[in-house]
């Protein structure tokens, strides 16, 4: 079989040579013409797979190495016959992660002490809940909106939109969505931004779409966030620079990032291939996860300043700071470019490991082991 695939995936050519021949390039440079004699397409979320780009394919088997596919035409490649998969969940530890070490770095920016502040979740699906637990093992009240999760169990955990207004701190999580009664497409507009407490710390890491770009650069001018962390865009690659240089942490769309998700992805896109041509997979997720680059750190005298010390343990496995400075960069380059360098970023990536993988070494029982722990360490 021959199988093309975006080289964004890592190991994607060691694992799949096991079912057939691989070729990887861009995802962006996936058209029509590179996969005409295909018979497996696997993309990132960056390629929109629709009939424009299948129309003349023998694609068989599709799959996105993403917890979205909304880049996906689901209803066109059942039409077709086409076996598809997704990788829910794959990334969600990674972005938790990736939320903690922001929040950590933004309330050490701004003086906030993060413990006892609300925060609002909306969207609790795969990345939603692992951020909720994680910002409630950091002492934080987290509420959690959810329209489809509340019709499907009537849980009153799940509050209207409306009363996360108050909270301190805001996190986007959900699908991008243009219709429906679910319609997430422009839900951060003007109105949106309005109703917020003023001074609320804003944070999207699902999709550039589901904040309003004109809107979000309103409420930071009118002063009505005090912080804004943006890891999605609107328009990616060629993002607003001016929005750029207005917010507190800007990353190039790596969120979900971390190997261990990269990977994790890989493998349940591998495994659904498999199943689909009724092979027997030949490899797990440990044939290619490398030993941590952090292993271990060993904690011998702990600060009263808990919240600070946390954020020195997390900047020793996930320094965001540096993917801030690196996005920041796009600003400087000629506007032609700009696109490229968001994108290289990405294909660049450097190896980050989760939290999980490091062990936390401590001698005294207090709170801060609890919030470790809680975090995603492991604690000997």
């Amino acid at each position: 079989m021959k199988i093309i695939a975006d080289e964004n995936i890592p190991f994607v050519k060691d694992c799949f040579a096991s079912i057939g021949d691989v070729q990887t390039l861009s995802g962006r440079k996936i058209t029509p013409e590179t996969i005409t004699d295909a018979d497996i397409l696997l993309v990132r979320s960056i390629t929109p797979v629709n009939e424009k780009l299948l129309a003349n394919s023998k694609v068989k088997f599709i799959a996105t190495a993403t917890i979205g596919f909304e880049h996906v035409d689901v209803d066109y490649l059942n039409k077709r016959g086409i076996g598809f998969a997704s990788a829910p969940g794959s990334n969600a530890n990674s972005v938790a992660d990736y939320i903690v070490a922001a929040l950590l770095s933004v309330a050490q920016k701004h003086k906030i002490t993060i413990e006892g502040k609300s925060i609002g979740v909306g969207g609790v699906g795969n990345v939603g809940s692992k951020v909720a637990k994680k910002c409630a093992a950091l002492g934080m009240i987290v509420k959690l909106n959810d329209p489809p999760l509340f019709r499907q169990t009537s849980d009153s955990k799940y509050r209207p939109l409306n009363e996360l207004f108050d909270c301190d701190f805001i996190t986007l999580h959900t699908p991008l969505t243009r219709e429906g009664q679910d319609k997430t497409y422009h839900l951060a507009d003007d109105k949106f931004f309005a109703s917020l407490k003023p001074g609320c710390v804003f944070i999207n890491t699902c999709r550039g779409a589901v904040h309003d770009t004109a809107a979000l650069k309103n409420a930071i001018r009118s002063k009505k966030l005090s912080a804004v962390i943006l890891d999605v865009w609107e328009n990616e690659p060629n993002i607003d620079c001016e929005l750029l240089r207005f917010v507190d942490i800007s990353t190039p769309h790596i969120a979900g990032y971390s190997l261990d998700g990269k990977i994790a992805g890989m493998i349940m896109i591998y495994n659904a291939a498999c199943e689909h041509f009724g092979l027997k997979p030949k490899y797990k997720i440990e044939d290619f996860l490398p030993p941590p680059t952090v292993p271990q750190i060993t904690i011998n005298k702990t600060s009263p300043d808990h919240q600070k010390f946390l954020h020195e343990i997390v900047r020793q496995v996930y320094a965001i700071n540096r993917d801030d400075f690196n996005t920041r960069e796009i600003a400087m380059v000629e506007q032609e470019k700009r696109g490229k360098f968001f994108d290289d970023l990405r294909k660049n990536y450097p190896v980050r490991r989760e939290f999980q993988n490091t062990k936390i070494i401590m001698t005294s029982e207090n709170s801060l082991k609890a919030k470790l722990r809680g975090i995603g360490f492991q604690i000997k």
